[in-house]
């Protein structure tokens, strides 16, 4: 009897251990709804579905790039309990990031960090990472419309915003954004710039709004035609929700990252750049912080 349970915990043990195995994962349909070829890591069960760059022609330094060195985008896909997870990263040109990540969130994907991979690059490249968790089917479908798209913007090459704006000739109406936005600003040297500000705990001390936690807009131009850029400070539950309200009201995503390590709670900063009429930008603006739990 003992022998008997020595060996059923044994089996336990192992059946617990074991990877995923292939046939978790439906692995051709994936690659039909990817519209990519992948590879199977049996050991970590893991499926990974990649589309080397081959048509960026990037330049590092004088080092000629290829795929190999850094400009394959893929997914991954891998059992988590009863559901499926996907984690990726998007290789882009500058011009290609926003059209890209509107896909991923329309589609039910969160976008988790968009960033470079190397200085003096030339074209410039950008790196958006994707995540998901739920049913293997429409991860794969989702994927498979970012890269569908992706694909687009190869053969149609996208133009990125222009506008012929100097902020010495700001004449854009202040107030009208302190009231859309809901915080007050101040001009100067053709800015007007709002801050909000938050507060964490680093090492045990409470810090804030002049310290760096902070969301900032600044604004520059007319009130027909503005530039807004700025940084958003966001708790890690908040990102998705002012990504969608930023890309929604045609706002660009310039960046996704961390400025510290260590705090808490966790923060998240977003980096967004926006041309079009002042009121439209401010109310974009005022949509993303709706989305937050501000202090």
């Amino acid at each position: 009897m003992k022998t008997w349970l020595k060996c059923a915990c044994l089996i336990l043990v192992v059946a617990v251990a074991l990877p995923v195995t292939a046939a978790e994962l439906d692995l051709a349909r994936i690659e039909a709804l990817t519209g990519l070829k992948g590879k199977l890591n049996e050991a970590e069960g893991v499926f990974k579905v990649t589309f080397p760059r081959t048509d960026i022609k990037a330049t590092v330094t004088g080092v000629r790039m290829n795929p190999e060195l850094g400009l394959t985008a893929w997914a991954a896909f891998t059992r988590a309990g009863d559901h499926t997870m996907v984690m990726g990263d998007i290789v882009l040109l500058e011009s290609e990031v926003n059209p890209a990540m509107s896909v991923a969130l329309d589609n039910g994907l969160e976008v988790t960090a968009l960033h470079n991979h190397f200085l003096w690059d030339n074209p410039k490249v950008m790196f958006m990472h994707i995540g998901g968790m739920g049913e293997e089917e429409k991860l794969a479908g989702a994927v498979g419309k970012v890269f569908d798209k992706l694909k687009a913007m190869i053969r149609d090459k996208p133009t990125p915003p222009h506008a012929q704006i100097d902020p010495a000739q700001t004449s854009l109406d202040g107030k009208r954004i302190a009231e859309i936005v809901g915080t007050p600003g101040a001009l100067k040297d053709g800015v007007y710039k709002i801050v909000i500000g938050r507060t964490i705990d680093m090492g045990g001390h409470k810090v804030g709004k002049e310290i760096g936690v902070n969301t900032w807009a600044a604004f520059a131009g007319s009130d027909e035609l503005t530039v807004v850029d700025g940084d958003i400070a966001m708790l890690e539950p908040e990102v998705q929700g002012v990504l969608k309200a930023l890309r929604a009201g045609g706002i660009n995503i310039v960046a996704i990252h961390n400025h510290m390590t260590s705090e808490s709670p966790r923060m998240v900063f977003l980096h967004y750049w926006g041309i079009g009429p002042t009121t439209q930008l401010a109310r974009t603006l005022r949509a993303a912080l709706d989305t937050q739990h501000l202090d």
